[in-house]
């Protein structure tokens, strides 16, 4: 089997999110519902390439047992996204996802918003980078496409960049061509720096065509539009669909 020309990894936060909307106090309920496990193992059926979760301090959704859980059980790679706090590290270290991808962390916003500035934060990142590469998994960091956080990227260790594409998504017409041309600089500048180049943020079906002249992209993270169209679809058909819309793209 020829490998995929772009991999998907589908982050299945939101489906944890309703879990903890009735049962954030009842976690060991025998009827806590929806399945953690059950949206990765069902996204996996569909042909995802790998499940992405992100612990959050506050623990808003994903809980340490369900990244233990996902680690034993799913067939393909976990994704870990984390901001740099010890405590998470320490996690991380432990579980030793196939992937952490660090991230800006604000206990008032809904979902990540803004790449991580990795130029302030050299010396903690490149730590972080360090034990976690020492540990076996590789790293990524989501960045805006801004070419001093590229560089700053490859200059800690880490492996990969996600690119953030949520202002690319929010926009149309000119502006959203602006935002391709940024992340297209990112991306050949991070390629040439030997770096993987990711994507995620606000994609959906509908809007990846636009992304597709952004070069050299591997994966694209994506969460909110597939357990959005999942309401209506399912799971299964949601992961297809957007994997359909991912095989036109060409490097």
């Amino acid at each position: 089997m020829t490998q995929p020309n772009l991999l998907l990894g589908v982050n299945i936060d939101h489906v944890v999110t309703l879990r903890q909307a009735r049962y954030r106090t009842m976690l060991d309920s025998p009827f806590a519902e929806p399945s953690v496990l059950t949206a990765a193992l069902e996204s996996e059926a569909a042909g995802a390439h790998s499940i992405t979760v992100h612990l959050r301090a506050d623990r808003r959704h994903i809980q340490d047992a369900d990244v233990s859980l996902l680690r034993q059980q799913i067939a393909t790679k976990l994704n870990l996204e984390m901001g740099n706090t010890r405590e998470i590290l320490e996690i991380a270290l432990a579980v030793r996802p196939d992937f952490v991808c660090m991230v800006p962390e604000n206990r008032q916003e809904v979902t990540t918003e803004g790449g991580l500035d990795v130029s302030g934060q050299r010396d903690a990142l490149r730590t972080t980078v360090k034990a976690l590469g020492d540990n076996g998994t590789r790293v990524s960091m989501f960045i805006d496409p801004d070419l001093d956080q590229v560089r700053a990227s490859a200059e800690i260790g880490a492996a990969m960049i996600e690119l953030h594409t949520g202002t690319f998504a929010n926009h149309s017409g000119d502006a959203r061509k602006a935002e391709v041309e940024r992340l297209c600089a990112a991306a050949e500048l991070g390629h040439a720096l030997g770096l993987q180049i990711n994507a995620g943020h606000g994609l959906t079906t509908k809007n990846l065509p636009d992304l597709w002249p952004v070069p050299h992209l591997a994966e694209l993270n994506i969460g909110h539009h597939i357990v959005s169209r999942a309401v209506f679809i399912g799971l299964q058909a949601a992961v297809r669909e957007m994997l359909a819309v991912m095989t036109t793209y060409r490097d």
